[in-house]
């Protein structure tokens, strides 16, 4: 998970979720990636939230992004630790061979070690598969009409999934090298443009089709609306076990306008910094 002002107050509520649903709260460790700015602030928060909490957290270098990234249709896309999930395995200590890689605007419902239990089989990267999807979307003209872009996904199926929740074998990862692997579609996209949306794209072109599948109970995504006007939704059909909300809204700024959506009543019970700042000055 990152850390930093602007989502500080959606991943405390991410924690405070995941530990009230886990069955053995002590057994789960939190890795926090976050930039050099407010770093002891941000640490000062989490210990003062959380004193039992077993954490640590990791500097992510900015400037490993900055100037790899293309503006896209959100300016929340753009941001350097939007990217940083892209380089766990660097900077992650070795000893760490699988995480669960959660986004700050979402809760948890259920056991985490649920979700921790999964096999990954031969696969790097478990996630909630969307197969019907319009996969072509997520590319531009530039990708298609390209065969040496188009053709990574020849004896490949590819679906979209969210990179908002994965279940990651960092092991694997480092082996195949799939940071350099993403770095160089980001290295691509500057020069040719061939997507739109920020840090998701390359692992669609890297992984999709060859992710291991997991039950849509674990991310219940999109209830934040679209990337544009971030509009009300309604929970997809099925079980919930993870609530996401991904898109342009989201519920703490909602709810502080006193527009809420619906659904971000389920959201609110775990928001502990509601009537009071996560910093005195901000």
């Amino acid at each position: 998970m990152t850390l930093d002002t602007t989502y500080l107050r959606g991943s405390v509520a991410g924690v405070f979720s995941v530990l009230q649903h886990a069955t053995c709260p002590e057994n789960v460790v939190f890795h926090f990636l976050a930039a050099a700015h407010r770093r002891a602030d941000l640490r000062r928060t989490i210990i003062s939230t959380f004193p039992y909490l077993s954490f640590h957290v990791y500097h992510f270098d900015t400037n490993l992004v900055k100037n790899k990234i293309s503006s896209s249709i959100r300016d929340a896309l753009d941001q350097p630790l939007n990217y940083a999930r892209i380089y766990l395995a660097d900077l992650l200590p070795s000893g760490v061979t699988r995480v669960i890689y959660l986004d700050s605007d979402l809760i948890v419902v259920d056991d985490i070690a649920k979700l921790w239990s999964i096999k990954l089989n031969s696969r790097i990267l478990g996630a909630p598969e969307y197969c019907h999807a319009n996969f072509t979307s997520y590319f531009t003209q530039n990708f298609w009409a390209n065969p040496l872009f188009s053709t990574v996904f020849t004896n490949r199926n590819p679906c979209y999934f969210n990179t908002g929740v994965m279940v990651i074998d960092l092991e694997k990862w480092r082996e195949g090298r799939f940071t350099e692997k993403l770095d160089s579609w980001m290295r691509i996209q500057k020069r040719y443009r061939i997507y739109e949306l920020g840090s998701l794209p390359p692992f669609l072109l890297v992984f999709a089709g060859n992710v291991e599948g997991v039950e849509h109970r674990w991310n219940q995504h999109g209830l934040g609306g679209d990337n544009l006007q971030g509009l009300c939704r309604d929970l997809h059909p099925g079980p919930v076990s993870l609530l996401h909300w991904s898109g342009k809204g989201k519920p703490w700024l909602r709810m502080d306008s006193r527009k809420p959506c619906p659904l971000d009543s389920l959201w609110a019970p775990y928001d502990l910094f509601r009537h009071e700042p996560l910093f005195p000055d901000i």
